[in-house]
């Protein structure tokens, strides 16, 4: 747990890091800044030095060429040069250009002063000393963060500057006709120069992702960055397939049918993780989907008893996963008995049970405290007990419902193995007796993503053994906040049900969509609690009217050879992203500061 802490937290470190990168004004406010600074700022520098009406003129004229140039060559990268990166829009090219303006004007700004004082000739070579620090901003930009070959992101970083210049000699060229002949050769050398350092630079910090993953850093890099900013997902879950390991997984399916599937709970031992739409993220929604789709009912994925060691590569594992248990439940049998719910707590640990057949179903929860990953060694120590009281299968929950603030505490194994004890035997000395299921699955408009609500909504599941009536409600977020739960049953008991309990599906698909210390909410944090609770009883009631008689059945199956990444590589794979910044700020400085004293030495001697 306190490693999935961690994670969370350098998860969210990562999503700040690359949303502070693509905070972006509106295209109309690009627009507008261009206009200011290329207009006002760019082209006006040379009023200040040369206060005439021709002068005026002149200024007039290149700041609007360009305000020009920089449009069309925007436009034309991004639809060109640019074409097949998904990061380069119009939008984000034109804010790109708007950073270099202000770099350079600062450059041209210190120019005009010098030249003021000192003579024309420090303004051009303050000028051109600013179109080198663009030009390898924009190579140390293209060459990060796009997808295009080497080629095109050179003649991206410089073609721009380059024709952006012209207006700038055209205007020293009225001055002195031989200041162009003076600064040919600069001109030639400096973007040379330039590339040259920004690519250093940038091979510098992909000695990091080398170094531990056999990667380049930036490879790795592009890839996060096509994720968080376009929200595609092959480019990263190709590094994750390499970098993933072959297992064997499990799938428990308990089904409620009449003569056809009423309601079914699929249980992976797979964490749905680790974030956004990336590997196993969104396999819980994506189970619920594609099992109602093709058997129809209702369906719900809680949480298993795993830890994030078994996270899924990519959508090529996830749909592996589906097809088999799609397949699998055509071997289903079914018993038409169930025992009452029971609960037993020790004041810390809790476990709900109730039989259907011959299978034990059993859930755990450490609510009010925070409910976490829970140690898969539980699962066969429930598995053997369970075996020796004459039962042919168990299906394990972690209700992975309440997390507080604090720092976790690891519970003890063999207080979880008590509790699980106790209620296995109360439940094995009830009656066994017909029961019956209602499913309904409410999609609540008003909570999304990033409010900690998953694509799977909330299902309810109700089972009424005699006079007993109980319900299951499965919700798709990851975690709720702790109090929560509680207040769900009690307004649940409320409204009528002896008994119920809440799970999530621990869905890492609201992971790193939103700033903060964990990078999500959870369920409860930040969405109005009435309105969950309305939605809430709501797919109860609409369960509770489709109460029909129904059979029960239970299947475990294994999924072979999947691609599987542990948390322990999403974790430093996450770090990195810290760890090439660190190497960036070690280097930046020796790396650039020598491209500025060669420049200006190369500037002098002219």
């Amino acid at each position: 747990m306190a490693n999935s802490q961690s994670m969370n937290q350098s998860m969210g470190k990562a999503v700040r890091h690359y949303s502070s990168l693509f905070s972006l004004p509106s295209l109309k406010s690009a627009l507008l800044i261009l206009a200011v600074l290329c207009i006002c700022f760019g082209g006006f520098s040379t009023l200040v030095l040369y206060p005439s009406i021709i002068g005026l003129v002149y200024s007039f004229a290149v700041g609007v060429s360009l305000f020009a140039i920089t449009l069309l060559f925007d436009y034309g990268n991004s639809r060109l040069l640019l074409r097949k990166d998904p990061i380069f829009t119009i939008r984000r090219s034109m804010v790109l250009s708007f950073v270099c303006w202000i770099i350079w004007l600062f450059f041209i700004g210190v120019g005009v002063f010098f030249g003021v004082l000192f003579g024309f000739s420090w303004w051009t070579k303050l000028c051109l000393l600013g179109f080198c620090a663009v030009l390898t901003l924009r190579a140390v930009v293209f060459f990060s963060t796009s997808s295009v070959g080497f080629v095109r992101a050179a003649t991206a970083s410089v073609l721009e500057p380059a024709v952006c210049l012209i207006p700038f000699l055209f205007s020293w060229g009225a001055i002195n006709n031989a200041i162009i002949i003076e600064v040919l050769p600069f001109l030639l050398v400096a973007p040379i120069l330039s590339l040259a350092f920004s690519f250093l630079f940038v091979s510098l910090i992909d000695r990091q992702g080398r170094k531990f993953y056999g990667i380049p850093s930036m490879e790795l890099f592009k890839a996060f960055m096509q994720n968080w900013v376009v929200g595609l997902n092959d480019p990263i879950e190709r590094h994750l397939e390499q970098l993933g390991e072959v297992e064997n997984v499990g799938v428990s399916i308990l089904m409620f049918a009449t003569s056809k599937p009423k309601a079914t709970m699929i249980i992976p031992t797979i964490h749905p993780g680790p974030f956004k739409n990336i590997g196993s993220s969104l396999l819980p929604s994506m189970l619920k989907r594609e099992f109602e789709r093709e058997h129809g009912g209702q369906a719900c994925v809680p949480l298993g008893l795993m830890g994030h060691e078994l996270d899924l590569t990519s959508q090529r594992q996830n749909r592996k996963v589906v097809d088999k248990v799609l397949s699998s439940v055509r071997l289903l049998t079914f018993s038409d008995k169930a025992t009452p719910f029971i609960r037993v707590s020790d004041g810390v640990a809790t476990a709900n049970c109730q039989i259907f057949g011959k299978t034990a179903f059993l859930s755990f929860t450490l609510a009010p405290k925070t409910t976490e990953d829970l140690p898969q060694e539980l699962s066969s120590i429930i598995q053997e007990e369970a075996t020796k009281m004459g039962y042919d299968s168990v299906v394990l929950v972690n209700a992975h419902n309440s997390i507080l603030d604090e720092p976790y505490t690891q519970v003890s194994l063999e207080m979880l193995r008590d509790v699980a004890s106790k209620a296995l035997v109360q439940s094995s000395s009830l009656a066994a007796e017909p029961f019956a299921v209602g499913a309904a699955t409410v999609h609540p408009p008003e909570f999304s993503l990033k409010d900690g609500m998953g694509q799977g909504g909330i299902t309810a599941i109700v089972v009424k053994v005699a006079q007993q009536r109980n319900v299951y409600v499965v919700i798709d977020s990851n975690n709720m906040v702790s109090g929560l739960r509680e207040r769900i049953i009690s307004d649940l008991t409320d409204f009528g049900f002896d008994n119920s309990e809440v799970f999530t599906t621990d869905t890492h698909a609201v992971s790193a969509v939103v700033l903060g210390k964990r990078g999500y909410h959870p369920m409860g944090e930040a969405i109005d609690r009435d309105l969950l609770l309305k939605y809430i009883k709501g797919g109860a009631s609409k369960a509770l009217e489709n109460l029909e008689a129904c059979k029960a059945s239970c299947l475990s199956i294994i999924v072979p050879e999947v691609h599987v990444i542990g948390q322990e590589k999403i974790y430093s794979l996450s770090t990195l992203v810290d760890l090439a910044i660190k190497r960036a700020k070690q280097v930046v400085v020796p790396v650039f500061g020598f491209e500025g004293l060669l420049l200006a030495f190369f500037l002098y001697v002219l």
